[in-house]
Formats: C-alpha cells, structure tokens, sequence
C-alpha cells in the first residue's frame, strides 16, 4: 500500500504556529486542534527530519539550533506559498504586513516622511513600524527590515546601503553665546559633552590636529538612550553633541545648531544599511517592495558635504 504523501506546508504552518505562540495548547487553539495532534504532528516532523526542533522543559518550548534554522526557511516557504496565491487572485500586487525596525532618529527624520507616498503605491500592505535605539534580533521579533546605522556586525544578514553620512559636533548658538566656541580640542574638554548611555562601537569623539590625531570622551552631565534626545538637548542648549549629519544637517541649515572644531573633524563616515534575513530571491513582494522604496526615496548626498566656513560661502 503506498503512503500517503506528507503535507509539508501543513506541517510548516503547525510549527511556525507553535514558535509565534511559544507553546504547543496556545498554537493549538489559533489552529482550532487539540494539543495532543499538534504534539504528535510536531513528532512526526521531528521524526522524518532526523533531528529535535525544540529543546522541551516543563517551563516552555525552546528552539535548538537547527530548529531555529528550519524555523527561519519555513516562515520564508509560508510566505512564498502566501505571495503565490495572491499572485493569483490579485494580479501579483505585494500585500501583507511589512514589520519594520528603526532607531529613533533615522526613522523620525528619514522614514516617516516618506512612508505616506510608500502606503499610498503600496496600499495593499500594512506597515508595522517600530522605532527603537535597541539593536533589535530580527527572527527573535520576527521584523523584516531593520535599518542599522554604523559599521555592522558580522551576521548572516543581507544588507542593501541606503547611504553615509559623515559625523559633526554641534551646539545651539545660545550654548556657545554663554559658553564661548571651543577653538581647540583643550578647549572643548571644558565644555559639556552630551552622550550616550549605551555601548557604541567608538566611545569617544576622534579629532585631527596639527599635533596628530586626539580623542575626547563624551564627559557631561547629562547621558541619554538615542540620538534624538541628544539632539534635542543641544538644541535646548544643554551642551555639545556630536551627531550624524542626515540627523542635524536640517538645524544647521536653519542656523539652530552650528558645527564645531569642522576644521579637525575627521570627516569619519557612517553608512546607512537596511539588513534583513536571506537573500534578494528569498524576499516576499512585500518586504522587496519596502525595500526598493528605501533605496529610491531616501538621498543622503547632502550628509557628506563639507560644512567649513569657505564651503558654506559657495
């Protein structure tokens, strides 16, 4: 007698079920099963793959290594399934949810200005956007798109560059009007140095002086979670920050912050990526499409420009 053909996509949909809702009863009762068929489901799974895809314990299910490494195919098998359909019965338009990490600064001043032209040609998607300064694990939140500033980790992410920006150390004019304007490094070790209460890739802020490179740590009273409190407080007159220029270029173009010590700024450079998990062929419609949008509508050409006196006279 021939056996019956497995339901693979079935299987799939049980298993990636259990891992969204962390246990076999929660998962059962989204599916409207008993927890017994979803438990000698994930069984038989486990059984015809030769391998244990959670690590049980009485407290809660736990992916092993190479559960978590079919959980990361599966989602994205359930996902082509799903765009397949709809290719279908929709004419291919990209629809779903696109979940979406940012850092609060890039995604205030750069994401959401341009997310309403982005729903508007895409308004079969539904954008899920979170804007946090916590490097965030993107199957452990299962976010589609993080958009990572600065040198990245090494990882198994795919990373599409949205662009660079160079660093600048700012202040508001009334900060340096009671203050006075640093002309040096030595002088600048006086003032207040806003920054950050998180671990950085580079701690201290580089300059290039006659004598040679030097290096002044962010030392003030006031240490904040992101950059756009930083910004906020150097606008409020707090002290002296220093910043992206995609973050503060706009307020140094208003004349609310001005650029200090440009002439030994290194001129060091902070690329903009948007990571995600697999390659260009694996992405979802959805998910290729916010992407694409990114790369065409988000310019930081004007984020690398030379801000020194002689320059702005041009």
């Amino acid at each position: 007698m021939p056996r019956a053909e497995t339901n693979r996509s079935g299987e799939m949909e049980v298993f990636v079920r259990v891992v969204e809702y962390g246990g076999f009863s929660a998962a059962a009762r989204s599916l409207r099963m008993t927890p017994s068929a979803v438990s000698k489901l994930i069984g038989r799974l486990e059984e015809r793959l030769g391998a244990r895809l959670f690590a049980r314990s009485t407290r809660r299910l736990q992916l092993t290594s190479e559960g978590a490494a079919f959980h990361e195919r599966a989602v994205r098998v359930l996902a082509d399934l799903e765009e397949a359909e709809r290719a279908v019965t929709s004419g291919a338009r990209p629809q779903g949810r696109v979940r979406v990490n940012s850092n609060v600064a890039f995604g205030q001043h750069h994401l959401v200005p341009i997310m309403p032209g982005f729903l508007a040609a895409q308004p079969e998607i539904l954008l899920d956007l979170a804007l946090s300064d916590v490097v965030i694990d993107l199957m452990g939140e299962r976010a589609d798109v993080a958009i990572r500033t600065g040198p990245l980790q090494g990882s198994q992410l795919t990373a599409r560059k949205l662009g660079e920006s160079r660093m600048v150390v700012v202040a508001s004019p009334a900060y340096l009007a009671a203050q006075g304007t640093p002309a040096s490094v030595e002088d600048l070790e006086r003032h207040n140095r806003i920054g950050f209460n998180f671990a950085r890739a580079f701690e201290e802020w580089p300059f290039r002086t006659s004598y040679g490179d030097a290096a002044l740590p962010a030392c003030g009273n006031a240490k904040v979670g992101d950059g756009e409190t930083a910004r906020r407080l150097a606008l409020e007159g707090v002290g002296v920050a220093r910043l992206a220029l995609w973050h503060v270029g706009a307020d140094i173009a208003a004349g609310r912050l001005v650029p200090v010590l440009e002439d030994m700024n290194p001129r060091d450079i902070q690329a903009v990526h948007a990571v995600y998990i697999g390659g260009r062929g694996d992405l979802p419609a959805r998910v290729r499409a916010f992407i694409d949008y990114l790369v065409e509508h988000i310019d930081l050409s004007a984020a690398t420009r030379d801000l020194t006196p002689a320059a702005r006279a041009l």
